[in-house]
């Protein structure tokens, strides 16, 4: 297919990447009402179970990492089909899974599946529209794609009730195989062939070193990692938080659940309004201090159990608000500074994102004691090196970027 030109957003366009996009969200916010179920279906710990959320995002993090260069070498298009048809294989075979071990195997390959939607999702909204829109679009893509986790705990709770923990797999093959159709009709291409440089693939691996070089890569990976790692301490914790310390059932969960992508939702309507007027770096000082100052009220409460469990609830909801804000901004303004190398800058931020996050889910795992702590702690150390990442933005984003990944 011929690339796209530049255009105005196009709401077709935004929803269709909104949907691919949910892919990664959707896979990990479904299954977990199942998670202490499936402990007890293997007979194993609370950890073990939880690995299979860790393996994930360590599986989504490396496909990004491929998925970046890959598509600025031989086009958006054929690498996003491979990795959505891999997903939907993988997926079934989740749901076939005999031990805990061959889940978290298979986990990790569905992740990288999935890693094909996110990345190129974001390299897809930035190739097609103009810089003064791309962060808008961005922002409209995560508002699409946070309405598949506001239903996905829901769903999952149910396909829980009526047929266990393997029918939630079994849901989300329909779901990739839908995708992967959907997206070999209608995306199209992007990156025109005369961009690319099919000779050159081990340097646009190479963008990685540049972009690692970079203190405002880092500001805008520890700004948006750091904010994502903040939110799965959250997901990996609160099924067993909220369903075993605080007694919320199952089904009940996935409204808890549910207020917080209301939050993400909300916070994505307000930065397509002012994105425009105010630019990204504004936003992003401003909601990396609303994620700093949140979680440690967080941590707090979570070590002294005051308020309980409204007031982690009424922390966590603008911990986790800001999560979109800041993934789209940081995005946007990382992939304007390296224009030749946008697909390796949104996969090193995204990959850099979910390394983190699944980091954080297994620090949680790890100190798990039946209590709110290790959430509340894991949650607090991030918010601090989220506001670490603004002084970094704040400070170098002046700076001419590197001439290598111009």
């Amino acid at each position: 297919m011929s690339h796209v030109l530049k255009r105005r957003p196009d709401g077709r366009l935004i929803l269709l990447l909104g949907a691919l996009a949910a892919c990664g969200p959707i896979s990990m916010d479904m299954y977990l009402p199942s998670l202490p179920t499936i402990a007890q279906a293997f007979s194993v710990s609370t950890g073990a179970a939880q690995s299979t959320l860790t393996s994930f995002m360590f599986g989504f993090s490396i496909g990004m990492l491929l998925y970046g260069p890959l598509s600025d070498t031989y086009g958006r298009r054929p690498i996003l089909l491979g990795g959505i048809v891999l997903y939907a294989l993988a997926s079934i075979a989740c749901a076939l899974s005999v031990s805990i071990g061959s889940l978290v195997g298979f986990r990790f390959v569905q992740a990288l599946g999935a890693g094909a939607a996110s990345v190129l999702a974001r390299a897809i909204a930035r190739d097609a529209h103009e810089p003064g829109d791309a962060a808008r679009v961005l922002s409209m893509i995560a508002i699409v794609t946070a309405i598949g986790p506001l239903l996905a705990p829901l769903i999952g709770g149910q396909l829980l009730l009526a047929g266990g923990w393997r029918t939630v797999f079994v849901a989300l093959t329909l779901f990739g195989s839908v995708c992967a159709v959907t997206a070999f009709l209608k995306v199209p291409e992007t990156w025109p062939r005369e961009k690319r440089a099919h000779s050159a693939l081990l340097k646009s691996f190479g963008a990685y070193g540049t972009l690692l070089r970079d203190p405002v890569a880092w500001g805008h990976m520890l700004c948006g990692g750091m904010a994502f790692a903040s939110m799965f301490a959250y997901i990996t914790a609160t099924p067993f938080v909220y369903i075993e310390y605080f007694h919320v059932s199952a089904q009940h969960y996935g409204f808890l659940f549910a207020l917080n992508i209301v939050g993400i939702m909300f916070g994505n309507y307000l930065n397509t309004r002012l994105v425009g007027r105010l630019g990204p770096v504004p936003i992003i000082s401003f909601a990396a201090t609303v994620s700093f100052v949140a979680s440690l009220f967080v941590s707090i409460v979570s070590l002294t159990g005051w308020g309980g469990l409204w007031s982690i609830v009424f922390g966590l909801f603008f911990v986790v608000g800001v999560v979109g804000v800041l993934s789209a901004n940081c995005t946007t303004d990382l992939m304007h500074r390296y224009p030749a190398n946008a697909g390796a800058a949104a996969a090193v931020f995204g990959a850099v994102q979910l390394a983190l996050g699944a980091l954080s889910s297994l620090a949680v795992g790890l100190w798990h004691d039946g209590t709110p702590k290790g959430m509340g702690i894991v949650v607090g150390v991030a918010g601090c090196l989220c506001f670490v990442g603004r002084v970094l933005v704040m400070r170098w984003r002046a700076a001419k970027s590197p001439v290598a990944a111009a």
